[in-house]
């Protein structure tokens, strides 16, 4: 049997559900965006853009879900204005060196368990061989490497774009941003160390599975409760890392109009935008992965929930996977309406309390948490 071609199919499938969720994750989280800043300032919002059936006075609003469509549209219509003097060829790469490397982090985050093709679709269950396919487009023994490879590109973008436009204010915005996501990266890397030394790996689909199951009896074993502090630290320093309020410097429009996209118009700025609202989504897909248990739900694994005490709910496997991958998405959602929530509770950072924030606070809390987490391994192993 060729075996290539059942691989190829499920790979195929597998990119086309994470395009498809990345990208509606983004116009979803523009509307939430809007909505969740008006309930909290207590507005209507986003109840403008509608669609009217023709020949009636029915205007479908749908409480504001047009609007990412009209700006979709927009974007794609306005016409692209660009400086007069600029550097082509930098100023045409930056935005895809943003966008493509958000999307590509997906790409090793695993978004449910094992699939068994022939369990699903018995009559395909010889095409396949018997072959199982765990929910992972890229399984890569090195995936938080790989996830901070591809963050120091888009690192490389946003500088890229604020040099090459050749415009003050979008070349304090880059250098802003360089040294704003390079010292963030830095602590996010400092507060991932503890996970590895907790797990012993950088395969994020192993992590995943060492989540699984329960710890003193009733607490699921997530990485929050092995790392509550890390957890923190991560989240704080990943929403720098995305350039949001409070620490959206690179871009403060009262500062820098907007900072290193600023000589940039229709869907080239479009795809910076875009690019921050998905890695909104990728924020929480990581968060998720390395501290929620992935798409483990508590007290569930592959044959259903055993629940403390010995009561059991058994499960389908055509039942199971569908439900990790919605408890995966829904964690991830939960994550993203978080941060969305905290760039509408804050005030905006001063650039240099931002970099002191980083230096003098998250930093020497890293290493502590790095330190704790080596000397609690190094008793709980007998001080061997």
């Amino acid at each position: 049997m060729n075996v290539f071609m059942p691989d190829l199919v499920v790979s195929l499938v597998f990119i086309t559900y994470a395009i498809v969720v990345l990208l509606s994750f983004g116009g979803l989280l523009t509307w939430v965006e809007r909505k969740q800043a008006a309930v909290m300032s207590d507005r209507i919002g986003a109840n403008r853009a509608y669609i009217k059936i023709p020949f009636t006075n029915i205007k479908l609003v749908w409480l504001g879900l047009f609007h990412g469509m009209a700006d979709g549209l927009k974007m794609l219509l306005k016409e692209n204005f660009k400086p007069k003097t600029h550097d082509a060829l930098g100023y045409f790469l930056a935005p895809f060196i943003v966008f493509a490397p958000v999307l590509l982090v997906f790409a090793v985050i695993p978004f449910g368990g094992t699939l068994d093709p022939a369990q699903l679709f018995p009559s395909l269950g010889s095409w396949f061989g018997g072959r199982t396919y765990p929910l992972q487009i890229a399984q890569l023994d090195a995936g938080i490497l790989i996830v901070f490879a591809f963050s120091g590109l888009t690192i490389i973008g946003t500088m890229l774009a604020g040099w090459s436009s050749e415009n003050k204010f979008s070349l304090l915005g880059g250098l802003r941003a360089g040294s704003q996501m390079i010292s963030y990266e830095l602590v996010m890397a400092l507060t991932i160390m503890g996970l590895i030394l907790v797990y012993g790996t950088v395969d994020l689909g192993s992590i995943v599975r060492q989540q699984s199951g329960v710890m003193l009896g009733v607490l699921p074993k997530w990485g929050v409760f092995m790392q509550p502090f890390a957890a923190f630290l991560f989240l704080t320093a990943a929403i720098a890392e995305n350039k949001r309020i409070p620490f959206d410097l690179p871009e403060a429009e009262s500062e820098l109009v907007a900072g290193y996209y600023t000589e940039y118009s229709a869907m080239k700025m479009g795809l910076f935008m875009f690019a921050e609202f998905i890695q909104i989504a990728i924020v929480g897909a990581l968060f998720v992965t390395l501290f929620l248990g992935g798409y483990n739900l508590p007290f569930m694994s592959d044959a259903g929930f055993l629940f403390p005490g010995g009561h059991t709910i058994a499960l389908s496997h055509g039942f199971v996977v569908p439900l990790q991958m919605l408890g995966f998405l829904a964690k991830v959602f939960l994550m993203c309406v978080i941060q969305i929530q905290i760039r509408w509770s804050l005030p905006r950072f001063r650039y240099d309390q931002m970099l002191s924030f980083a230096w003098k606070m998250l930093l020497p809390l890293s290493l502590a948490n790095l330190v704790v987490t080596a000397v609690a391994m190094w008793l709980m192993g007998g001080g061997q």
